[in-house]
């Protein structure tokens, strides 16, 4: 799923490849998109790239082709995707604190507790995530801790050295606060989520990548809101 902002720029590439053979210049996609710096355009371009719809090609200026639309065009007027997972409501994905049975077995098991898929998180440039809930997945108690729980499945590699490929699901507690080198779900500008590791460098805030292949990016901090930490992850095989 694109953003409106994505979308937009991959069919205005679109159409001026089509019209000129040339796709536009950065400041023409800045105007076209009403944008007020060209470092907006270069974030959606990463996106796009990462997320198969565009190619750069090497040592060529201005070189960008259209691999690929979307399948479903975003509606005039669509609002863009936001990830708040604080439509999270009731015992859903809450884990309660374990009581020792009295004079009972150390043996029982608490019931696992469903978790909420909230959607898709980018280990990689940002994308939106999905709010709305797709589905529950059941987890044990053990692989979680106190509070609200939800799930994301993750796209891209950005950390595949903190050992999440893409394809995996991540647990994620709902918090808002984050220690240093916490793997947290991190929403940009209040548009973009992104899953990377947390560091205080001064009074920014750098989202780090685990995968050398990808820069660290480093923000104010009221451009960034923490949404959650990693607390377990998923993989099917």
């Amino acid at each position: 799923m694109l953003t409106r902002k994505q979308h937009e720029l991959l069919r205005f590439i679109h159409d001026r490849l089509r019209e000129d053979g040339v796709p536009p210049s950065f400041d023409e996609m800045k105007e076209a998109l009403d944008l007020r710096s060209k470092s907006g355009i270069h974030r959606l371009i990463m996106a796009l790239e990462e997320r198969g719809f565009i190619r750069r090609l090497p040592n060529r200026a201005r070189a960008i082709e259209v691999v690929k639309l979307p399948e479903q065009a975003v509606p005039n007027g669509a609002p863009r995707g936001r990830f708040t997972p604080s439509v999270i409501e009731g015992t859903l994905g809450k884990v309660r604190p374990r009581l020792q049975p009295v004079g009972g077995s150390d043996d029982e098991r608490d019931p696992p507790v469903s978790i909420p898929v909230m959607g898709r998180i980018a280990a990689g440039t940002p994308i939106s995530a999905i709010q709305s809930r797709s589905h529950t997945i059941s987890m044990p108690p053990d692989m979680l801790s106190g509070g609200e729980h939800f799930a994301l499945e993750v796209r891209g590699d950005s950390m595949i050295e903190a050992g999440i490929l893409d394809g995996d699901t991540v647990i994620i507690r709902r918090q808002e606060a984050a220690d240093t080198g916490d793997i947290v779900v991190a929403l940009i500008d209040d548009e973009e989520a992104t899953l990377k590791r947390f560091r205080r460098r001064g009074s920014s805030i750098a989202l780090e990548a685990a995968n050398p292949a990808y820069e660290t990016r480093v923000l104010g901090p009221d451009r960034v809101r923490v949404q959650g930490k990693l607390v377990s992850l998923l993989r099917r095989y």
